[in-house]
């Protein structure tokens, strides 16, 4: 299991991850106060503006300070290890 930093000390399994987004669209605010109301929102943005917003394969939604690319290119730089590793 490859953790990946999601911002501000906060790590998040890499093969968890289904989607990257950005905050702003409608439809991932819906997405985001659904969550809220489920229980399955994780605020990890330690009280910043939210960047990007991660899904898991657990339905789980993860509210992140730092850019989507950002995040994408850190689980891109975890998968490459992983590979690197089974070699």
């Amino acid at each position: 299991m490859k953790l990946i930093n999601i911002g501000y000390g906060n790590m998040l399994s890499s093969s968890r991850i289904v989607a990257i987004v950005g905050p702003d669209a409608a439809p991932v605010k819906r997405m985001i106060q659904n969550a809220r109301d489920k229980g399955l929102l994780i605020d990890a943005s330690c009280g910043r503006k939210t960047k990007a917003v991660i899904i898991t394969d657990s339905d789980h939604v993860v509210l992140s300070a730092v850019q989507p690319e950002t995040v994408a290119h850190r689980a891109n730089e975890s998968s490459e290890e992983e590979g690197k590793d089974e070699k």
